[in-house]
C-alpha cells in the first residue's frame, strides 16, 4: 500500500474501534504531517479516502471529523425466501417503457444504468481512434476477428494477473459489451427451457435475456449488503434442475451488495459440488470505495466453472461497447457462438481503448471516478435521510453508484414512476427486478449524475411525491444500512 492508504487504514482502525467516535475531530493536516512524518499531500489523500469511504466528513473553516454513519448498523438478514418455484419470465415490456425515458435528454435520469458519460476521459479516447487506425497493419483486420484484438486481451489478461487471478489470454474473448459477453455464455452452457438461477431481486436484462432465449427463472434470496444466501442457493439446487446461475458477487444492480471474500469462496465451492456453472457479472467490480478491488468469484475457479464478464462501458467508455468474457472451460462454445452471430467487435473502439491502457492512465481515472461517485453516493444518502417518507430503507454500497430504497408498503414504485416521469424525473421501479414483479413498493436510483446539477433538487421530489403517496408528512429519518425483500417487510411494522 502507498503511504495515504496505511495512514488511512489506521484512522479506519480506530473508527472500527470506537476509540474515535462519531463527531470526534481527527488531528489536523499539519498535526499530522508531523506526528506521523509524512507530507500534508499523503494527509489530504488519506483524509480524501477515508471521506469517499463515509467514515469522516470536512466541515468548512473546522476540519475533518468522524461521521455519524461511521459506525455502520448491524445487517438485517433477508430471512424471506423468494418464489420456490421456477417461473417464465415476461418483464420485456415494461423495461422499454422504462428505459425510453430515460433517452430523452430534458429528463434527469435517475432510473438509468450508467452514470453520467461526463466522468469519463471521452476526449482523450477520441485522440486515440485516429493513430491507432492508422498504424493497424491490414492483416490484423482480419486476425483479429472473433476473439478480438491481442494487445487488448493480452492487456486484460495481465489486469486478472495483478488482482490474483489466473486467466490465459487465450480464454477472453472481446464482446459488443458485457451484455453480449453474457448472453453469450449462457447460451454456451444452456438450451431454451432450461432453468437459471438468478438473484433476488436481479438485473432486468438478466431477466430479459433469459425471457429472449426462452429460460425459465427460478431466484434466490440475497442479502442487501452481503448478497447470495448459501442457504437459499442450496435449497434451489437441491429442488431444481439448475443448468446455470447468472449472479453478481461485486457491487450487485440493484442491491449494491458486495459477497465477502470467503463466501465467494463457499459459492465458487458449492456450484462445483453440483457441476453448475456460474455466470459471473463483474462490471462494477472496478468502482470499489475501499482500498483493493474485491476480488471476483473467478479467482477461486479451479474446475473452469465461473465464465466471467465485464466491459469498460462502465468505467472507462460507455458507448464504445467493449466488452469480455473469460469462459473458462466454456471457451472455445462463446468463442464459436461470437463467430455465428456478430462475427467480431468493432477494431477501431478495442484499438482505441488499447492505445488509451498502454498510456498509464486507467488507474489514475479509476481513482477519480471512485472518488467522485463515493461523494455523490453520501449527497444521495443525506437527501434520503430528509426527505423521503417514516419508514424508507436504504442501503449503502461500498462500491457502484446504486442504491435500492424500500418505501412504506402503500407506495407502489410504478404510480410513483409515472408522476415523476410528468415531471421530467426518471427512476426504477422496483418491479422491474423480479420475474414475479413483487417488489412493488421498491426503486433502484442512480447516484451517479453528479455532472447534472439538477440532480439534488430532482432526488428531493422523487422524496416529496412518495411523501404524498404515502401520506405521510417529510420526516428526516435515519439511513438504514440494509434494504430487505418486500416480502420479508411485510412482517414488520412501518
Amino acid at each position: 500500500m502507498k503511504r495515504y492508504e496505511h495512514y488511512a487504514q489506521d484512522i479506519a482502525r480506530l473508527i472500527k474501534a470506537q476509540t474515535l467516535r462519531p463527531g470526534d475531530r481527527l488531528p489536523s493536516v499539519r498535526q499530522a504531517s508531523t506526528s506521523r512524518q509524512i507530507s500534508p499531500a499523503t494527509v489530504f489523500a488519506a483524509y480524501y479516502l477515508l471521506e469517499a469511504q463515509g467514515l469522516i466528513e470536512a466541515r468548512p473553516r473546522s476540519g475533518y471529523y468522524v461521521t455519524t454513519q461511521a459506525q455502520p448498523l448491524q445487517a438485517e438478514p433477508s430471512t424471506a425466501p423468494p418464489g420456490a418455484d421456477a417461473t417464465a419470465v415476461n418483464i420485456s415490456d415494461l423495461v422499454f417503457e422504462v428505459l425510453e425515458s430515460t433517452r430523452q435528454p430534458d429528463v434527469v435520469p435517475l432510473g438509468s444504468a450508467f452514470p453520467s458519460p461526463a466522468l469519463f476521459p471521452l476526449d482523450k479516447l477520441a485522440r486515440c481512434l485516429t493513430p491507432a487506425m492508422r498504424q493497424l497493419a491490414p492483416e490484423r483486420l482480419v486476425e483479429d476477428l472473433t476473439q478480438g484484438n491481442e494487445r487488448l486481451r493480452r492487456w486484460i489478461s495481465l489486469r486478472y494477473a495483478s488482482h490474483g487471478t489466473a486467466v490465459k489470454m487465450d480464454e477472453v474473448v472481446i464482446t459488443n459489451g458485457a451484455m453480449e459477453a453474457l448472453t453469450l455464455c449462457l447460451q454456451a452452457v444452456t438450451q431454451p427451457g432450461d432453468v437459471v438461477a438468478v438473484e433476488s431481486p436481479t438485473f432486468y436484462l438478466a431477466l430479459q435475456a433469459l425471457e429472449r432465449l426462452k429460460l425459465r427463472a427460478v431466484e434466490v434470496a440475497t442479502h442487501p449488503r452481503d448478497g447470495i444466501d448459501l442457504a437459499s442457493l442450496e435449497a434451489v439446487l437441491q429442488a431444481h434442475p439448475v443448468k446455470a446461475c447468472w449472479f453478481m458477487p461485486n457491487f450487485q444492480n440493484p442491491l449494491g451488495s458486495l459477497m465477502p471474500e470467503p463466501r465467494k469462496q463457499a459459492l465458487v465451492k458449492l456450484l462445483a459440488e453440483h457441476q453448475v456453472p456460474l455466470i459471473e457479472d463483474d462490471v462494477y467490480g472496478e468502482l470499489y470505495f475501499g482500498l483493493n478491488r474485491p476480488p471476483p468469484a473467478k479467482a477461486y475457479d479451479q474446475h473452469g466453472l465461473v465464465l466471467h464478464c465485464s466491459s469498460f462501458s462502465k468505467n472507462l467508455a460507455p458507448g464504445y461497447r467493449v466488452g469480455w468474457a473469460a469462459a473458462g472451460r466454456f471457451a472455445k462454445q462463446v468463442q464459436r457462438l461470437k463467430l455465428m452471430t456478430t462475427l467480431s467487435s468493432a477494431i477501431p473502439s478495442q484499438l482505441a481503448i488499447a492505445d488509451y491502457l498502454q498510456g498509464g492512465q486507467f488507474e489514475r481515472h479509476l481513482r477519480q471516478l471512485r472518488l467522485s461517485l463515493a461523494k455523490q453516493q453520501d449527497v444521495a444518502l443525506k437527501v434520503i435521510a430528509a426527505h423521503f417518507p417514516v419508514g424508507t430503507r436504504v442501503t449503502r454500497p461500498q462500491g457502484g453508484y446504486f442504491l435500492w430504497l424500500e418505501l412504506p408498503p402503500q407506495v407502489d414504485a410504478l404510480v410513483l414512476q409515472r408522476r415523476l416521469l410528468a415531471q421530467r424525473i426518471s427512476i426504477a421501479p422496483g418491479h422491474l427486478f423480479s420475474a414475479d414483479q413483487r417488489f412493488g413498493h421498491c426503486l433502484r436510483l442512480n447516484y451517479g449524475q453528479l455532472a447534472d446539477a439538477r440532480f439534488e433538487d430532482a432526488l428531493k421530489r422523487v422524496g416529496q411525491v412518495a411523501c404524498e403517496l404515502s401520506a405521510l408528512v417529510p420526516v428526516a429519518v435515519p439511513l438504514v444500512q440494509d434494504a430487505l425483500p418486500e416480502a420479508a417487510k411485510r412482517r414488520q411494522r412501518w
